[in-house]
């Protein structure tokens, strides 16, 4: 028999004007993978806080193994055996890796002095555990969000937890990390360490979780054992309907060229990069983590520089120089990240849409409110943007509703293209699907859209055409009709071009 190792009883939490938790229960023995799912906003993240000590419940109960505790503080629950490692990665940029591992918990030599010898020692050990090679002493902020990512599992893995929370930990990386991410979940499940993984991506839910929890608007809708069960269960559970055609594709694009870009060499890049676009057209971007896409598509935009090559809009040559030049000429760029360079998160929706076309909205320098709350407004009304009102911060907004707001404030400055990096990362299966609609409906109204994303179904299932790289070369490219996951992946390992 599993002994239980934590247990919680109708918890309740409430925020301003929200009942965020509502008489939630779950359980999870010792040695478990519970997988945690629900939509932006069901709750799971407050469940998580409450466990973490980031907030304090408002009834309710919380056992660890067996024995009730009142959880006070993020260091208070560590010293209970939990570790949370959260979406939005919690690592200090100009501290080290070894720095990062240990930090709150250094290693001293006589409980005074600092030990680097040991630190750096016991760093590497528990580097080789989740399989990162690189020197301790490197910086976090020169690494990459998905080695950042295994660094937080590490340092979870160094604290000797009894249950480790990983809210969506492969956001950021790809599928071979991936599989070394269940190779350490199930080496720490033999150990008799309790998971619970939160995750959108249910193949993975399914492939790693021994149940399933499904928590809908604050409340535990129930469980399921995984190998009993199946994705549209599971999906209808969420959402509390059936979702069909998460892929809801019609536009096909026109044979007009709109943009085209000749020999682009990046800096630090040999290789030199071409590629079209049409109107009307997704064109999708696929490849490994560090293939290059999003640097590519950061040149293009002029986030980072490039040393040489031709760009052209609408068969003229254009020069694009910064963000600014790009704005100008009609391009729109929604980030991989959103909360840290698509959001301001401590301003209103109203002023994160409308940062971008202050041009348009504006009369000699001044705002005119008037023109911002028209415009304002057919935006959260045309991308369904849940929000109690243009005031509201977007801090508060799910994760479907702000990456939203991040494509509003691109579709005020009218576009001829928008570039999407990764544009359903961390979002529900409903928003998902929202967001995809709004890119079809996009492209049906003449936009040309670029789309980089990880997920091969939602390449395989948004792009007209496909264009595959690795290790910052284009290695293929494919039409809809003849692309499959196994020719994108081929063309995403190989070197030799296609």
């Amino acid at each position: 028999m599993i002994q239980e190792l934590l247990r919680v009883e109708r918890v309740n939490k409430t925020f301003p004007g929200v009942h965020a938790l509502k008489d939630v229960s779950l359980k999870i023995g010792r040695g478990a993978v519970l997988a945690l799912v629900g939509e932006n906003g069901a709750g799971k993240s407050t469940l998580m806080n409450v466990l973490s000590g980031i907030h304090q419940k408002d009834s309710g109960k919380i056992f660890i193994e067996g024995r009730e505790v009142t959880i006070h503080s993020p260091l208070h629950s560590q010293h209970l055996g939990l570790s949370i490692i959260h979406q939005e990665l919690n690592l200090v940029p100009h501290f080290s890796v070894a720095e990062n591992i240990f930090v709150g918990q250094e290693k001293k030599r006589g409980g005074i002095f600092l030990d680097r010898t040991r630190t750096l020692r016991e760093a590497k050990t528990v580097l080789d555990r989740v399989g990162l090679a690189i020197d301790p002493n490197v910086l976090v902020r020169t690494l990459s969000i998905a080695q950042r990512q295994m660094i937080e599992i590490a340092k979870a893995l160094s604290r000797n937890a009894k249950l480790i929370v990983m809210d969506e930990p492969t956001s950021s990386i790809s599928g071979r990390e991936i599989e070394r991410l269940f190779r350490i979940i199930r080496d720490l499940k033999a150990n008799d360490v309790s998971v619970i993984f939160i995750s959108h991506k249910l193949e993975e839910v399914f492939a790693i979780a021994d149940r399933i929890a499904v928590m809908r608007d604050g409340e535990m809708i129930g469980e399921l054992d995984s190998k009993q069960s199946t994705p549209d269960a599971v999906i209808q559970m969420m959402v509390g309907r059936e979702i069909t055609d998460i892929f809801p594709k019609t536009a096909t694009g026109t044979a007009e060229e709109l943009f085209e870009v000749r020999n682009l060499v990046r800096a630090g890049q040999k290789q030199p990069l071409s590629f079209s676009l049409r109107r009307g057209e997704i064109l999708g971007f696929s490849g490994l983590v560090g293939a290059g896409r999003s640097e590519l598509l950061q040149a293009i935009f002029g986030i980072d520089a490039h040393e040489s090559g031709e760009i052209l809009l609408e068969g003229k040559p254009v020069r694009i120089g910064s963000p600014k030049d790009a704005i100008g000429l009609g391009i729109g760029f929604v980030p991989e990240d959103r909360k840290l360079k698509g959001l301001m998160l401590g301003l209103a929706v109203r002023d994160n849409i409308s940062i971008a076309s202050l041009d348009k909205i504006s009369r000699r320098g001044v705002v005119r409110n008037g023109a911002e709350r028209i415009s304002v407004d057919e935006f959260i009304q045309k991308l369904r943007i849940k929000t109690s009102g243009r005031d509201q911060l977007a801090l508060h907004l799910s994760g479907g509703n702000q990456q939203k707001v991040v494509l509003a404030k691109w579709l005020a400055i009218r576009p001829k293209i928008l570039i999407v990096d990764e544009p359903t990362r961390g979002v529900d299966v409903g928003a998902k699907k929202e967001i995809h609609a709004i890119l079809d409906m996009l492209a049906g109204e003449g936009v040309a859209i670029i789309m980089i994303s990880s997920e091969l179904p939602e390449i395989l299932g948004m792009s007209d055409r496909i264009i595959v790289m690795h290790e910052g070369q284009i290695t293929g490219e494919l039409l809809r009709r003849e692309a499959t996951q196994e020719k994108i992946l081929t063309l995403a390992l190989s070197r030799e071009t296609a």
